[in-house]
């Protein structure tokens, strides 16, 4: 092959490449579910926004969390309508990772799953800025076709107990 030839066809390829990879690096900079830290902030936050804290139960290497996670609430939480609708959280059920509750005292994300009740993951549990749940639990992934539709259903019906409607 010509020098020119070649030339032509390596920047062929590279737009070729970059073209494909192009839709990959805002869903890389958009970033990932934040894991729980501490739950007496969130729930300022919450109080004041009179929006519920929606918070997934995660386990390791749990490939239908991974979906649920990347598929319906990272597109959400990236979305402007949701911003002044629910605070979204990680917890790892098992995890030692420190995290504050609700109230302020120190505890695990793995000891707030037990005490939430969590035995199936994923689990999405909303809570109040009190720590009360809100809505019943979305338990599993339930039909991948009005999954979207069960967690937006969720997030309204807290939306309106907090809101007192």
């Amino acid at each position: 092959m010509e020098t020119a030839a070649m030339t032509r066809f390596i920047t062929v390829i590279a737009a070729i490449l970059a073209w494909g990879f192009g839709p990959v690096a805002p869903a890389l900079a958009a970033g990932t579910l934040p894991h729980a830290k501490s739950f007496k902030a969130d729930s300022q936050l919450a109080e004041a926004k009179q929006i519920p804290i929606l918070v997934l139960f995660t386990t390791p290497g749990c490939h239908f969390c991974h979906e649920v996670k990347s598929v319906y609430l990272e597109p959400m939480l990236n979305d402007p309508l949701y911003k002044n609708k629910v605070i979204m959280r990680e917890v790892e059920v098992g995890s030692q990772n420190p995290l504050a509750l609700f109230n302020g005292e120190r505890s695990t994300e793995g000891a707030f799953a037990a005490s939430s009740k969590v035995f199936m993951a994923p689990t999405i549990k909303l809570f109040n800025a009190n720590g009360g749940e809100v809505t019943e639990p979305i338990v599993g992934l339930l039909t991948p076709d009005y999954y979207f539709g069960y967690i937006d259903s969720a997030i309204t019906e807290g939306i309106q107990k907090m809101r007192g409607k």
